[in-house]
Parts: C-alpha cells; sequence; structure tokens
C-alpha cells in the first residue's frame, strides 16, 4: 500500500524536472543529481519548470510507487530551503501539495504562559467565527 508519513524523509529536487520521466530517470536523476540512493525508502520530489505538475517516488518492498498530481489552476509553492539541502520536512510538503503559501511563521515555544495561550485561544476563536466552512467538526453529531 502507498502511503506517506511524517515517519518518511523527503528529498526536492531543486532542479527542474522533465515531467516525461519515469521510473528509471526519476532514480537516475536522484543517484546523479541528489546524490541518494532511490531504493533506500526515502521519498522524492520533483516539480516541472511551470510548477503545475509534481511526482514522487518513492520505493517500497516490492518495487517503486510513483505518485503524480497536475494542478489545473495556480502553481505548487515550493519550500524554502537552504541552497545545499534536499530535504524537507512533512507539513512543508503537505503546505506544498495543498498549494498553501506561507508568508511568515512563528515557531511558538513548547510550553506557553497562560497568557498567551488565551490571547491565542480568542484569536483562533475569532478566525473561527468568521471562517466557519474552513474548519471541520471533530466531534459526533
Amino acid at each position: 500500500m502507498f502511503s506517506l508519513s511524517s515517519t518518511s524523509t523527503y528529498h526536492l529536487y531543486r532542479g527542474v524536472c522533465n515531467m516525461r520521466k519515469s521510473f528509471n530517470g526519476l532514480s537516475g536523476l536522484v543517484r546523479s543529481e541528489l546524490g541518494r540512493e532511490p531504493t533506500s525508502g526515502e521519498v522524492f520530489i520533483f516539480v516541472n519548470r511551470r510548477r503545475t505538475h509534481v511526482k514522487l517516488l518513492h520505493w517500497q518492498p516490492g518495487g517503486y510507487v510513483l505518485w503524480y498530481k497536475r494542478l489545473e489552476q495556480g502553481t505548487f509553492p515550493t519550500p524554502r530551503i537552504q541552497a545545499h539541502q534536499s530535504q524537507i520536512r512533512w507539513p512543508d510538503l503537505v503546505m506544498m501539495i495543498e498549494g498553501i503559501r506561507v508568508e511568515r511563521s512563528v515557531q511558538l515555544p513548547d510550553h506557553l504562559p497562560v497568557e498567551e495561550i488565551e490571547i491565542n485561544t480568542t484569536k483562533y476563536n475569532e478566525v473561527r467565527s468568521l471562517y466557519p466552512q474552513n474548519f471541520k467538526s471533530t466531534r459526533g453529531s
């Protein structure tokens, strides 16, 4: 079964990829350009020049799996990573695939003072009341 999760390691090929490449061509790019082994179990991400197509190559026991997505409108936002890096985090991949572009983000500490938690809860509730369609209920009907 093809499954992706936060436990996998993800590598973004930073060059422009010809989307006509399939298993052999993409695994060749992994070896020659990324210097990685395509059968390592890591997931490799390729995007075309216009950023309208994305392919993910993953080795699982028994063979390669190729996941392919083409956008009808818009482009895939590519995560910002250091020039010498290829590894991206699971949340970055999810946001990329879903078309979410982060303009500004702040990493909050693990333990917030009570006052900050109350402020964040208030802001959350304000946003939720303005855009209820964007929030799914996790409670039973």
